[in-house]
């Protein structure tokens, strides 16, 4: 079905590679104007402008940033419905091998620039069903699965990711219970092929692969498309009543049992 997020503001963090990239995609293709924000404005301008989008330079960390990029928003659209909280980082240490400061550099990134989006955001989306109609706004947090399995090489970035999943409920509640018309779920995917993963998984001078359509394998790598779409259903009024959830989206990988 076409249009399903037909004249809907969208804005996307970590907007200009993986993930992020497919989310502005697929938004765009359902009829949304997306703000595709990076930390690297070249590549975000990139995006935008193969998607007819706008793109602003945005360190999800860093308050100031938000501010201006919330208020350049207002000014620009006039207000928000759709934020997808994508940007992250992740780095592979053990708890032994883990700095503090690559500890408070994955909760950043996650933690605090997931809660600085959705701080910031939550004005420009509140009550915006009230003059558009629809099922009302909707913030997608992004989690992982590895926050719900016990993987030894990366205690931060789960603790990081396990921190987004509790607070998206946290703000869903609120939300509903001020009658604000905003929907808060999050996303735990699991292994997809992107320039991250590549590049963790020792492949970092090699093209990504293409992961062909129709059923994937066990333990098989799913696309960005996989998340973009999941993404899109979130944003879209066909989920108004899926609120506070964090959903894995991991070929069934955190639901086989491990022996």
């Amino acid at each position: 079905m076409a249009g399903r997020v037909e004249g809907r503001v969208a804005l996307v963090t970590g907007g200009a590679m993986g993930l992020g990239k497919a989310d502005c995609e697929a938004l765009a293709r359902e009829g949304a104007k997306v703000i595709v924000t990076d930390r690297d404005a070249e590549l975000a301008h990139t995006v935008a402008d193969s998607i007819g989008g706008d793109a602003m330079a945005l360190d999800v960390a860093d308050e100031q940033q938000w501010k201006y990029v919330m208020h350049a928003v207002a000014e620009r659209h006039g207000g928000l419905d759709i934020l997808v909280n994508n940007a992250g980082n992740v780095i592979f240490e053990n708890i032994e091998d883990c700095s503090l400061e690559h500890f408070k550099l994955h909760l950043d990134i996650h933690v605090v620039g997931t809660f600085l989006g959705c701080k910031y955001a939550l004005p420009l989306m509140k009550h915006r069903h009230k003059t558009n109609g629809g099922g009302g706004s909707s913030i997608v947090n992004m989690a992982s699965t590895a926050a719900l399995m016990g993987y030894p090489m990366i205690p931060a970035y789960t603790a990081a990711k396990g921190g987004i999943s509790s607070m998206t409920r946290s703000i869903a509640i609120h939300c509903q219970d001020e009658r604000y018309g905003i929907r808060v779920n999050a996303l735990a995917p699991g292994g997809i092929e992107t320039p991250m993963v590549r590049d963790i998984s020792g492949r970092g001078d090699e093209e990504l692969m293409e992961i062909a359509d129709g059923p994937l394998p066990q333990d098989g790598l799913g696309a960005p498309k996989d998340v973009a779409g999941c993404v899109l259903f979130l944003a879209s009024d066909e989920a108004r009543f899926l609120n506070g959830l964090t959903i894995p989206v991991d070929n069934g990988l955190d639901a086989r049992p491990h022996h």
